[in-house]
């Protein structure tokens, strides 16, 4: 499965949550490093979309699209545990991994799909360095990404 986006400026709070050591250690587990603490977005459109919408739904979230035409097959989501700390609820998340297609370079990421999100049309990018920085990138630059199976 192929996922091609535009990258896009998020809320600017994904460092609250990234940097959180109960996050890197599941994040470590997953990718086999610590990640970056912030998210790289990309807005989808089109195929993409529903592709975002089937890893969705794959990871427990409800969707009203119909995603039976995409294929899942052999993608494995990692399930994020949620925690609590100083009576601040941090939620869960799924993440699928993942490579960045970019420059003829495939680098290692993860999709992460938070439990609770506003936005169903962006794909939240979790990789061990700081994307934007490493690959020059724009608000408007299209990046795609090869999940796993």
């Amino acid at each position: 499965m192929r996922i091609v986006g535009a990258v896009s400026s998020g809320l600017g709070r994904a460092h609250v949550f990234m940097s959180q050591p109960h996050y890197q250690s599941q994040f470590k587990r997953i990718l086999g490093m610590t990640a970056w603490p912030g998210t790289l977005n990309l807005a989808v459109k089109g195929q993409s979309l529903l592709n975002q919408l089937a890893l969705r739904k794959l990871a427990g979230l409800s969707t009203d699209e119909d995603t039976s035409t995409v294929n899942i097959e052999g993608i494995e989501a990692k399930k994020v545990e949620g925690f609590m700390r100083d009576g601040v609820s941090f939620g869960a998340a799924t993440a699928y991994l993942a490579n960045i297609l970019a420059a003829g370079e495939e680098i290692p990421c993860a999709v992460l799909i938070p439990d609770l999100t506003r936005h169903v049309d962006v794909v939240e990018v979790i990789a061990g360095t700081f994307l934007r920085e490493y690959l020059d990138l724009v608000d408007g630059d299209e990046m795609e990404l090869a999940l796993k199976r």
